[in-house]
């Protein structure tokens, strides 16, 4: 996992944007996972930025948006704080942290946009031909760019990334968890696929995990990990997934506390 956020600026909304930031040149979107689709995306904003003499941005939410659009989040396959640590580690010097609520997603894209510009100088986005943003997804990258004409930024598409013939996307990998293919995830992905949740001890003597918010997780069954528990070398355990979605863990610290279990 990248260590720390190497210098990366977040910022808690598009509209506390500030001039002193830069010239930005954004990508939006959610970033659950940060798998090797969002890296290829990321590696080519940076490029993108750097040819326009601005710096590499992303507008993501500080939850996944379906919670609001379709009333049930999927489960997560990154950790937000681990989500954060990726971006930098990928290049990225501003990330924007917005709440998506009922109000953003009434919000068209071009008030989406106009108050990104208020607050900083907007050098243009990176999109793929099927990305859009604001309400009822009007902001296609055509929409996007015709407004772009008028206000002064560009827009780049480039197309999304596949592995051998397969879309990598957030939603393969959690079909692929969801049927205990993590080695497919893993493939996805880039890394083994792991969960952080807070560690809290049972009466027999395991650590039962506990995640702010649901996490993407194999059939029950008891698989092999690695445990993190922020000391200097991981231990190895195995990881018990209920039928309930309860994770217990066995063979690292006992303690409370945070904890990364890689499966694998």
């Amino acid at each position: 996992m990248p260590d720390g956020r190497a210098g990366m600026v977040v910022v808690a909304g598009i509209d506390a944007l500030r001039a002193d930031l830069g010239r930005l040149f954004v990508v939006v979107g959610v970033f659950d996972g940060l798998h090797l689709g969002h890296l290829y995306l990321l590696g080519r904003l940076c490029e993108e930025a750097e040819r326009r003499d601005a710096r590499p941005a992303v507008i993501t939410f500080d939850h996944h948006p379906d919670e609001i659009l379709t009333g049930a989040a999927p489960p997560l396959l990154c950790d937000p704080d681990e989500r954060l640590e990726r971006l930098a580690g990928a290049g990225v010097e501003v990330t924007v942290v917005q709440h998506f609520d009922v109000a953003l997603r009434m919000t068209e894209f071009d008030e989406f946009i106009r108050r990104i510009a208020a607050g900083t100088s907007l050098a243009g986005f990176l999109m793929t031909p099927d990305s859009a943003f604001g309400h009822e997804r009007r902001g296609t990258p055509e929409a996007v760019a015709a407004l772009g004409n008028a206000m002064g930024y560009e827009v780049a598409v480039i197309p999304s990334l596949d592995l051998n013939g397969r879309p990598v996307r957030s939603g393969e990998i959690r079909s692929d968890i969801a049927a205990g293919d993590l080695a497919g995830a893993a493939r996805l992905l880039g890394r083994p696929y792991a969960v952080v949740g807070e560690g809290r001890p049972t009466a027999g003597g395991e650590v039962r995990l506990v995640f702010p918010m649901p996490v993407a997780l194999p059939p029950a069954g008891e698989y092999p990990v690695s445990i993190d528990a922020g000391g200097s070398s991981a231990t190895r355990g195995t990881a018990a997934v209920g039928a309930d979605g309860r994770v217990t863990v066995t063979g690292g610290p006992l303690g409370p506390g945070r904890r990364r279990i890689v499966f694998g």
